[in-house]
């Protein structure tokens, strides 16, 4: 039983460190939304201490989703507060599924994670301390407001990866 026990363990260490390898990577976040889902109002922020200011950068932003989620794309504000005091705002909208309803995101179970590019070749133009914050702006279809608390959505990521030349 004991040695059944060992080789599951060492297997699941050997994958586990297989697919976590990852050399482009510079930093890689995720932060859990509540389970009663994402607050209308309530702002998802990833701190980011940046001493690189000469490489190209590809930033993602992640989500991971379960059934739950209804709908088949999502709006999001994106900021990004500069060392300086100066920020960047931006309204995006990502699609989530195709038109037959299928996840576009990766996995194997019925939670699948979307990597959806924030932005392309960035780089940053000072050092110092960043902050990214997210909020999603979701509304039913011919509504004014916004979806109080939007299910499904289980974590938020924040994704930087060195550019491939």
């Amino acid at each position: 039983m004991r040695a059944k026990t060992l080789k599951i363990g060492l297997l699941w260490l050997a994958i586990t460190v297989l697919f976590s390898c990852d050399p482009h990577r510079k930093y890689d976040q995720y932060k859990a939304i509540a389970p009663e889902g994402w607050k209308k109002n309530s702002t998802v922020s990833f701190d980011l201490d940046i001493q690189d200011t000469l490489s190209k950068n590809n930033l993602f932003l992640t989500i991971r989703n379960n059934s739950d989620y209804r709908y088949n794309n999502l709006f999001l504000i994106a900021e990004m507060h500069y060392p300086n005091g100066q920020h960047l705002r931006d309204t995006l909208e990502y699609k989530m599924a195709d038109v037959f309803g299928n996840w576009l995101g990766q996995g194997y179970t019925d939670i699948k994670e979307s990597k959806l590019y924030y932005k392309e070749r960035f780089v940053f133009p000072m050092t110092g301390n960043y902050q990214i914050s997210l909020q999603q702006v979701m509304r039913q279809r011919e509504e004014v407001e916004g979806i109080e608390f939007l299910k499904g959505i289980l974590d938020v990521g924040f994704r930087i990866e060195e550019c491939q030349e």
